[in-house]
């Protein structure tokens, strides 16, 4: 397959397919985290073990978003991005389909942490090229209006979960997971384009370490970076949490649990659909002021709500649906402004990204999952408003350190 160097916006019909095939894998990879957490439940009655290695799937999912990060971005700089990109896309196929030889919760914890690897690829390399293929406006409108496709992995994701488990078993899903990746990898075979800029230059240690001390050294880049972080950390924590909260806590059906998940993350693609719209009509700084303002009013409904009643969840749930709403207006504003705070290529500079916003997810899961088992609801819901207040204060700091 001959590759490309020309930008994304010059190549037609093939500019239309990378991004549609990138998503589709990002589908893939976020499905393959939101689908099976309702299984979850069916997964740890299967190894016979207690309901705290609920959240610890996903933990492990997105430690492994972490793990390659520094290398793959670098790498793809040098290296080209495609060949990265499809290594990336098959290693996840292969890794979905050994998930189904595992013999208890340690192995399949595990897998689950190679799974996560494909989440490296996604931000290092393939987000990455599409910022580098289309300019500012037109980047922010592609990047919502991919995000909302992405979207529907975790507004269908738990409902889907929980149907398919009525008709199969927990392990169907991850050959649909496969599949789904499979046909992503032939449609980025065909049509990604090659936008690294250091291709042919050597890979050494020292030059990774001189680009990523240049990146870490930038006091603006962190505070955007963490607040790129930050803004998702209470959407994550609902995710990894909700069917204990709602199953385990609630007593509510696999069908209810699935069907709360609808206005949040319908609020959410609103989000995107508004910054889709508003791109080029308003700054980006500006719409991002205004995504603060239902963030941080959502996270403080759910944490009032749910400390005045332990069983809340449907204010709760209207909390998160504002606060979700203010992440689709704002964050994807904020990323690109983040990225392009640092003259470092792309590839090291998107890595880094990832890096401290996994760390960020990563951490905040396992302590907001400390958070409900020591505080239930209302002390959850308190650490999600911490983390809103966490993402508000970068974003000052990131406006304010020009």
């Amino acid at each position: 397959m001959k590759t490309t160097s020309l930008p994304a916006a010059r190549l037609g019909r093939q500019a239309l397919l990378f991004p549609l095939c990138l998503v589709l894998f990002e589908f893939a990879a976020y499905i393959g985290n939101d689908m099976i957490q309702p299984g979850m439940l069916a997964v740890i009655a299967n190894f016979n073990v207690g309901e705290e290695w609920v959240p610890s799937s996903m933990t492990a999912y997105l430690a492994g978003g972490i793990f390659l990060q520094w290398l793959l971005g670098p790498l793809s700089d040098r290296r080209g991005r495609r060949p990265v990109m499809l290594a990336g896309v098959a290693f996840f196929i292969v890794s979905c389909l050994a998930i189904l030889l595992v013999t208890n919760i340690e192995q399949f914890i595990f897998m689950r942490f190679l799974q996560g690897i494909g989440l490296c690829f996604i931000g290092a390399v393939g987000y990455a090229t599409i910022q580098e293929s289309f300019e500012e406006a037109v980047c922010i409108k592609i990047t919502a209006l991919m995000a909302n496709m992405a979207l529907i992995a975790p507004l269908l994701g738990p409902s889907a979960g929980a149907a398919m488990l009525h008709v199969a078993p927990w392990q169907s899903m991850f050959v649909l997971f496969a599949a789904l990746a499979a046909i992503a990898f032939y449609g980025l075979w065909k049509a990604m384009p090659e936008t690294a800029t250091l291709q042919g230059e050597k890979f050494s240690a020292v030059n990774l370490w001189r680009d990523y001390y240049q990146v870490l050294s930038n006091c603006r880049f962190i505070y955007g970076a963490l607040a790129v972080g930050f803004a998702s950390l209470p959407l994550l924590a609902w995710i990894a949490q909700s069917p204990v909260i709602l199953i385990s806590g609630e007593s509510l059906s696999t069908l209810d649990y699935g069907l709360l998940q609808i206005p949040v993350f319908g609020a959410l693609i609103i989000g995107n659909l508004t910054l889709a719209y508003r791109s080029g009509k308003n700054s980006v700084e500006h719409l991002i002021k205004r995504g603060a303002i239902p963030m941080i009013l959502g996270l403080l409904t759910a944490a009032l709500a749910s400390l005045f009643s332990s069983h809340a969840y449907l204010w709760m749930t209207v909390g998160l649906s504002l606060y979700a709403f203010g992440i689709g207006l704002a964050n994807a504003g904020l990323y690109r402004l983040t990225l392009f705070t640092s003259n470092v290529s792309k590839g090291t500079v998107s890595a880094t990204m990832g890096i401290l916003s996994m760390l960020v997810f990563t951490i905040g899961i396992e302590l907001s999952k400390v958070a409900y088992f020591w505080g239930g609801s209302g002390l959850f819901n308190l650490f999600n408003l911490i983390s809103g207040l966490c993402w508000l204060a970068l974003v000052v700091l990131f406006r304010l350190k020009r």
